[in-house]
């Protein structure tokens, strides 16, 4: 006798259905599970006896021979054994085989029957309702995550008896969990804690309004990191499209989603000495997203940049510009958003003295420049916006007991300009400056008054092709900060001193 229950696959971000087909009888008493699948998904056929023998229901005392199809898909996962149980099942003639019609399980089982959680509820059930899947069996913690696709039946199992339970159509109230506290209004990192580095908040808000890229340098201690950090919390929300996107890919990289959707823009920091594989992603056969991904329509940041591998920093060139990351694996290629904001920080050598006034660099000049070129010159070409802090004596101890804008009040600002971005652009498909490729940036805008700053700086070799487009895009953005309809002269002339770093009291604020 023959039985089908379905599941889901997924390579990146796209999920297939899988047929789970199991047939029972005709030879000794064996389990034999083929359809391309990896080491994880072989062992289901081990753990889902134990599973079912600890019910008291018996495992069937035949061949049983357990189907993945489509067989040429690669398989990969513990998220099949509920599928596998319940075609097993359906196929002794313990439940109506009806009840797997249109319904699709995912869930991991323990020997002793109890259902536990996986990876990437959130994209297979969107791949299952893509697909006229109108019923979902999860576990019972995953619920709240599986209830975030509109349209389908959610029921929540604790056990391999509430499966039994469904299979004979009497699904047991899903429980969910409560979701997680909020957080308190202390421990939020506020815009307002930074004292002084006046310009280097004026950078941060420049690229918050337009999604630019930036990079912060100066000696330790001035405060990079601790703008950096602050950046997520004067970005806007997340539309509901783009919290969908970011929720499905936290829910792949096993995050959990038991408070709803992600909403804020999210932020990841890997440390200096994070592996290719975890910063892009990796895997033996199917790979997973690494944190270019999970910083996708947030900020990816990276902490004394000069300290991560040439190989790591170079990975992110492609991502820089196309917005997704593509990575072949032996059986399957996968491809992941990667369209984040990125945020540099480096000090100037190895001591974090050189080129400061006042301080003693005891660097030799060539670690020096080594240390300096470790970040090569196609990143730091990418990065829109180039900022120097430089450290603070007396005017800090004059500053600590002044009252600074809030990331409330920025934020107020960074929403309105990217509220005239939208405008502008939605005709052209984007939504923030940054995202406009070149071509469209000269044909399809206004070009900004006073252009010929720029034809200046390509001739005399301060500038490259690409760094003129980064120069035009951050002056529409310093132009919508201001509410001005074209970038003027002076916009013009800001962006480009953010571009090459130079102190913006020289020439203001555009």
């Amino acid at each position: 006798m023959t039985a089908r229950a379905w599941s889901v696959a997924l390579v990146g971000m796209d999920g297939a259905m899988v047929e789970v087909e199991a047939a029972i009888g005709g030879g000794l008493p064996k389990t034999v599970l083929v359809g391309l699948p990896d080491a994880a998904l072989h062992e289901a056929r081990d753990r889902c006896r134990a599973a079912v023998l600890s019910t008291g229901l018996g495992w069937p005392s035949h061949l049983v021979t357990i189907n993945l199809s489509p067989a040429t898909l690669p398989k990969a996962g513990s998220h099949y054994d509920l599928a596998i149980v319940a075609a097993v099942t359906a196929a002794s003639g313990r439940c109506e085989t009806g009840a797997l019609e249109g319904t699709v399980l995912l869930g991991e089982l323990g020997l002793d029957g109890r259902v536990r959680q996986v990876r990437g509820v959130l994209p297979a059930l969107l791949a299952a309702q893509a697909n006229g899947f109108t019923r979902a069996v999860v576990p019972a913690g995953q619920v709240r995550e599986a209830s975030l696709v509109a349209g389908l039946t959610v029921w929540g199992v604790r056990d391999l008896a509430d499966v039994l339970e469904v299979l004979h159509g009497r699904p047991v109230a899903g429980e969910q969990e409560p979701p997680p506290p909020a957080e308190p209004d202390g421990t939020r990192k506020d815009l307002g804690d930074v004292v002084g580095q006046v310009e280097a908040k004026w950078a941060l808000e420049v690229a918050a309004a337009g999604r630019h890229h930036l990079f912060l340098h100066g000696p330790p201690g001035v405060g990079k990191t601790l703008l950096a950090e602050r950046l997520p919390g004067i970005l806007p929300d997340l539309d509901l499209a783009e919290a969908l996107e970011v929720s499905a890919i936290h829910s792949l990289a096993g995050f959990s989603l038991t408070g709803g959707l992600v909403t804020r823009p999210p932020y990841a920091d890997p440390h200096h000495s994070a592996s290719l594989a975890s910063l892009v992603g990796g895997g033996v056969r199917i790979a997973m997203p690494g944190s270019v991904s999970r910083a996708h329509r947030g900020v990816l940041f990276l902490d004394e940049a000069p300290e991560f591998s040439p190989r790591a920093l170079e990975a992110l060139r492609v991502p820089l510009e196309s917005g997704r990351i593509v990575l072949g694996r032996s059986v399957a290629q996968a491809t992941y958003p990667a369209s984040f904001q990125l945020v540099l920080a480096a000090n100037p050598c190895p001591c974090g003295n050189a080129g400061t006034r006042g301080l003693e660099c005891r660097c030799p000049p060539v670690a020096v420049r080594r240390y300096a070129e470790r970040v090569s010159g196609p990143i730091l070409d990418r990065i829109d916006i180039h900022q120097h802090l430089r450290p603070m004596r007396r005017a800090y101890l004059r500053a600590v007991g002044r009252t600074t804008e809030p990331s409330a009040v920025v934020a107020r600002r960074v929403l309105e300009a990217r509220e005239r971005q939208r405008d502008r652009l939605a005709p052209l498909g984007w939504r923030t400056n940054g995202e406009v490729p070149g071509p469209a940036l000269r044909k399809a805008l206004p070009l900004p008054q006073g252009i010929e700053l720029l034809e200046d700086a390509v001739a005399q070799g301060r500038l490259s092709a690409r760094g003129v487009d980064k120069v035009v895009r951050v002056s529409w953005t310093i132009a919508d900060l201001a509410g001005v309809a074209r970038p003027e002269q002076g916009h013009l002339r800001t962006a480009l001193a953010m571009r090459r770093g130079e102190e913006l009291s020289e020439v203001g604020r555009g």
